[in-house]
């Protein structure tokens, strides 16, 4: 477990935690594999996404949702049939679930998914309890079922890039990392800013720096709705002595995602607002200690050329790859368990500063 202002601890993650995902030399070795029928499970803005990816990768079988009306126009629109979550559980010829239902209902639905024997691919956040996420990988493991989390940067082709950077050392010893995410809009009452937007930088930062944090810290402001976060603040500590912080809000009058890392060679940043050639650039800005004053040499930024992707597409495609061959997600149970303790560990934190 973590604890808020630990220093003694940590460890390496899972080594499913910082899989990478099949590259296309070892794909191109893989048999040839029909896909998996999936059913999509909520119609709403990113159901919708999931949806349209799922059928252009000839996967979507079947939709379900509460409402009559999301039904139907997603249903139409992709020529599958909608059904009741109950009928897809039922329905022998759905091989798997892709869950993009409200965060509230992803623990009962995973649940329910995988005792029915489908696959599961669901969307952030796991659960919204830790011991809630244990049970489910559990579960996921007992029944030989792949379990991924939709965790949906980390199969962005930037973020594999910037990873890629690190290992290698391009930036040298990593000293900090800090990343805003923000926007206006999306409020949500089911769970508070850093339950919605923190996992994505949460599930890069542990990638980037392989390691799990042994103190957290959360700070948050509740404007809209009393007692849910609508600006926050997480503050990470490792065992190696790199430190982050990750900035949130969906109260921002502009939209800002952006990724910073501070290495001992070189600067990296990540920033998906930009146009594609731009999103990582890399600084090799040199700080020079010496008797009288440290001095900063600067140099002018250099963008590693990626091949463009649309993430999701990315992501729901290795889903599919998984389920044909077995081999575990790169966003699987265990690497959702290192976010989720995380993410509870600044919520608890955020409580206890405000007395609760």
């Amino acid at each position: 477990m973590l604890h808020e202002g630990g220093k003694a601890g940590g460890s390496r993650l899972p080594r499913s935690a910082v899989a990478e995902p099949i590259d296309s030399a070892t794909a191109a070795t893989l048999p040839s594999f029909s896909p998996a029928r999936i059913a999509c499970i909520g119609c709403g803005y990113w159901g919708k996404k999931v949806a349209r990816n799922l059928a252009s990768l000839g996967a979507l079988h079947a939709v379900a949702d509460v409402s009559p009306d999301a039904l139907a126009e997603v249903s139409n629109q992709f020529t599958v049939p909608g059904h009741t979550f109950e009928a897809i559980l039922e329905d022998p010829e759905v091989d798997a679930v892709a869950i993009a239902s409200p965060a509230a209902m992803h623990g009962e639905h995973v649940r329910r998914a995988l005792t029915a024997g489908k696959h599961v691919f669901v969307e952030k956040p796991l659960a919204l309890q830790l011991f809630e996420g244990h049970s489910l990988v559990k579960l996921a493991r007992d029944r030989g079922r792949i379990l991924m989390v939709g965790h949906v940067l980390r199969y962005h082709p930037i973020v594999l890039a910037l990873v890629d950077e690190v290992r290698k050392g391009r930036l040298g010893e990593i000293k900090h990392v800090y990343s805003r995410r923000f926007g206006l809009g999306k409020i949500r009452t089911e769970e508070d800013v850093i339950w919605s937007f923190a996992p994505h930088d949460i599930s890069i930062i542990l990638a980037l720096l392989n390691e799990t944090p042994t103190y957290v810290s959360g700070e948050a402001t509740s404007i809209i709705t009393p007692g849910i976060a609508d600006i926050a603040n997480i503050h990470l500590g490792f065992p190696s002595g790199v430190t982050a912080r990750i900035s949130v809000s969906w109260l921002n009058p502009t939209k800002e995602q952006r990724t910073v890392i501070i290495g001992s060679n070189a600067h990296a940043v990540f920033d998906d607002t930009l146009p594609w050639e731009k999103k990582l650039q890399i600084y090799d800005h040199r700080i020079e200690l010496s008797a009288a004053a440290p001095s900063v040499s600067k140099a002018e930024p250099v963008s590693p050329k990626v091949a463009e992707g649309e993430p999701l597409r990315e992501e729901l495609s290795h889903f599919l790859s998984c389920i044909a061959t077995g081999r575990q997600p790169l966003t699987d149970g265990h690497e959702a368990l290192g976010v989720l303790s995380v993410l509870e560990q600044a919520a608890k934190s955020v409580r206890a500063k405000s007395g609760h």
